[in-house]
């Protein structure tokens, strides 16, 4: 099984936004993602980070663990609060089609002091996209 720290980040909500994954074996590090998303809300950037992660690990493995500092997504995943945003909902078929790939997908809600990595590829991606808008 293997584990992916996931998380997204918005300047603003909406504002500019972007997604980190860092997927793990055991205890090694073997995928280190991020991509700038353009301008979204925090929660929808949560969903993108998701919705990736999925789709990296499937090329991985067949059962994963996501870890996520967003309270609201891991118990949206697990059931235990309704979507009610429309663009939420249609992101949320989506993974439900990807976590249907695998034989097992878990989720577990942990710290953002345990989630740095994927925190700092998402905010680098925003980094990296300002970057090139004011380069010459």
């Amino acid at each position: 099984m293997i584990q992916a720290f996931i998380d997204g980040a918005s300047r603003g909500n909406p504002g500019l936004s972007g997604v980190g994954v860092v997927i793990y074996t055991q205890t090694k590090r073997i995928v280190t993602y991020r991509e700038f998303i353009g301008s979204k809300t925090n929660n929808q950037a949560e969903y993108q980070a998701l919705r990736r992660a999925l789709q990296l690990g499937n090329l991985i493995a067949s059962r994963i663990t996501i870890l996520s500092d967003s309270n609201l997504l891991v118990n949206q995943r697990l059931k235990k609060f309704r979507i009610r945003n429309s663009e939420l909902k249609n992101v949320s078929r989506e993974i439900d089609n990807l976590e249907n790939s695998y034989e097992e997908v878990r989720y577990s809600y942990i710290s953002r002091t345990l989630n740095e990595e994927a925190d700092f590829e998402a905010n680098r991606a925003i980094d990296d996209y300002i970057k090139y808008l004011k380069s010459p």
